[in-house]
């Protein structure tokens, strides 16, 4: 039976993918809450049976106070015998079916998948973001906002159903009973039900921002604590544990302030909602006995309109929390979604189509990036790498070298010009085949918390244990892979790597990386400092590997360690954005121009100081 309902909606089903997903909060719902709408309308059907039911019971009650009032047992039973025997029937076997019904439809079939769907597609949504979206964030917060989104969207989904439908159904069921025992009796409930939705009124407007305002500072804190736990190393080192503490209780304390300002908004709405509460037992009740002594009313209806306003005295603080619950969830929701809702900044062509790739010339025609600030990046660079050609790029730090790269990936659109690939422009094919086609080391090899065999495979993950470990091998990575272990004890090609490879040395994490991409073996290969985590010996070991992948590819290798990029076809410096000199390493010596200074004034085969190379 559970089963049948949590099959009800399949969260991870098809829909049509947008790049600009609702801005309003509404419409945010409204588009996320489509496969559900089948599964809502029955939902709310039976909030209103479960609502009636509850009435009736209390009109029942009113009835069985007559039946019983003035009346000789034996006659009671006589004449009512199975009509009490029915009703007894209803309570014991109906009225649990129809509230299994109602709470699994809730809670199995929309609880248990709303907040999943959401979650799916937020992080589907997330993760097509480009890397320039992610530098402008913090991880933590962006996965704070995805994790307590669907929940608290959940719980909005949740009231409405479990609270809001139910209590107006059953508010409207209540006026009924009165105005059908004496009509005089609905006069007070509606006075006091305009009173309780002025007081609604007034707690969630100002719920929603103060929910809001304190999900942002949760947000904001989860963001620093996590900022300061990925970053251990550094805080450890440079002795800031004082600094990072005062640096979180600062975001602590303001999360502190901003939730005790809510909460003075559930303390003044609980003190106003039990005045109104008493206006509403004394005036309902009141009137019922008023009419009784001038004998217009029976003791059942006196008993019906006690346990009435009763009732709704103890359902009035549940339904205003759980309004406020709503709204303060509605808080959370838009909050997330200025992560969840942002339009995709960077996206493929509406015509785009596979890159086709041929020989593997690029070419890079007057391209200029800034990063919308102006300055920095590139300026106006042409140049053209032929086919096979090995290049390297060297230049001082800030000279454009990792912009040309970014801009290579496509991680950002040049604001000016273009980069072409066999004559096909970067912007106008797909993201995923261009990036198939380039293979890339960085100089901070970052691995996944998966295992050592998951990051290698990463590459081409349906390569062959064999062809993964060639290449391990390849990457002089093999030896020390099969010495790994894990404190959970997986070992070899099995031991997790932890966050961002943090159980590994540099060097480790470098070749563990390199294999990758020999696994990956795509046609343009990127070397940013490929070897610069390196030591000596095996630096040496990798630069024969890293000659031997480089045959029949298209290079392009970044360095600072300029013996590494000596050999190359060409060697283009970058100097303010710009290409500065071209050329082999024996023309550039001889031209004695900046790359001559460089080489020259080198400590170790590095570029040494900006002062000094001027």
């Amino acid at each position: 039976m559970f089963r049948f309902f949590e099959n009800l909606v399949d969260p991870f089903t098809d829909y049509p993918e947008t790049d600009s997903p609702p801005k309003r909060l509404f419409a945010f719902l409204w588009d996320y809450s489509q496969p559900f709408k089948r599964v809502f309308l029955y939902t709310a059907l039976m909030s209103v049976v479960v609502a009636a039911v509850e009435i009736w019971l209390i009109h029942y009650m009113g009835r069985l106070v007559d039946l019983l009032s003035g009346a000789e047992p034996a006659q009671v039973m006589a004449d009512h015998g199975l009509e009490l025997l029915a009703v007894a029937v209803f309570i014991l076997i109906i009225r649990p079916m129809v509230q299994w019904i109602d709470v699994a439809l809730l809670n199995n079939g929309i609880i248990v998948n709303f907040g999943t769907l959401i979650r799916w597609r937020a992080h589907r949504h997330v993760l097509r973001q480009s890397v320039g979206w992610f530098e402008n964030d913090f991880a933590g917060r962006l996965a704070n906002r995805i994790m307590q989104t669907p929940p608290a969207a959940g719980d909005a989904i949740f009231q409405v159903f479990d609270a809001i439908t139910y209590s107006l159904a059953y508010l409207v069921g209540a006026a009924l009973l009165l105005w059908g025992s004496d009509i005089r009796l609905v006069l007070p409930l509606l006075v006091w039900f305009a009173l309780y939705a002025l007081l609604v009124r007034w707690t969630m407007r100002r719920v929603a921002p103060a929910s809001k305002a304190s999900s942002d500072a949760r947000s904001m804190t989860t963001g620093r604590v996590v900022d300061s736990y990925s970053n251990i190393h550094s805080v450890k080192l440079f002795a800031h544990h004082d600094r990072e503490l005062a640096y979180a209780r600062e975001a602590i304390e303001h999360t502190r302030r901003t939730f005790a300002a809510e909460m003075r908004i559930y303390t003044m709405m609980d003190v106003m909602l039990t005045l109104l509460n008493g206006l509403l037992i004394v005036a309902v009740v009141g009137w019922a006995i008023w009419l009784w002594v001038q004998g217009l009313a029976s003791v059942g209806v006196v008993a019906a309109a006690t346990a009435l306003t009763l009732r709704l005295n103890g359902m009035t603080g549940w339904i205003m929390w759980a309004l406020s619950t709503f709204f303060r969830s509605l808080g959370v929701v838009s909050e997330g979604m200025e992560t969840i809702a942002q339009p995709i900044d960077l996206r493929d062509a509406p015509d785009a189509r596979p890159l086709h790739f041929g020989r593997g010339e690029i070419r890079v025609d007057h391209v200029s990036h800034h990063y919308g600030r102006g300055s920095g990046g590139l300026q106006d660079v042409s140049l053209t790498i032929r086919p096979g050609e090995k290049v390297g790029v060297i230049g001082r730090s800030g000279a454009g070298k990792s912009t040309f790269v970014k801009l290579l990936l496509r991680f950002y659109d040049p604001e000016q010009g273009r980069i072409l690939i066999d004559g096909q422009d970067i912007a106008r094919v797909t993201q995923d085949s261009l990036r198939r086609q380039i293979g890339m080391v960085q100089q901070d090899s970052s691995l996944l918390h998966r295992s050592v065999r998951d990051n290698i495979l990463y590459g081409r993950p349906d390569a062959t244990e064999d062809e993964m470990i060639a290449a391990a091998k390849r990457a002089e990575a093999h030896e020390f892979i099969l010495d790994l272990s894990d404190p959970q004890g997986r070992r070899g090609y099995d031991a997790h790597v932890g966050e961002r490879g943090v159980k590994l040395s540099g060097g480790q994490r470098q070749r563990i990386s390199i294999a990758r991409v020999i696994l990956k073996d795509a046609p343009i290969l990127v070397l940013d400092e490929a070897t610069s985590a390196l030591d000596s010996e095996v630096e040496s070991l990798i630069q024969n590997t890293l000659y031997g992948v480089m045959e029949g590819k298209t290079v392009i290798a970044i360095a600072h360690r300029l013996s590494t990029i000596a050999h190359m076809d060409r060697i283009i410096v970058l100097d303010d954005g710009r290409v500065a000199e071209e050329g082999t390493h024996e023309a550039l010596l001889a031209r004695g121009g900046l790359y001559a200074g460089f080489w020259a004034r080198q400590s170790g085969g590095f570029i040494g100081t900006d002062e000094a190379a001027e």
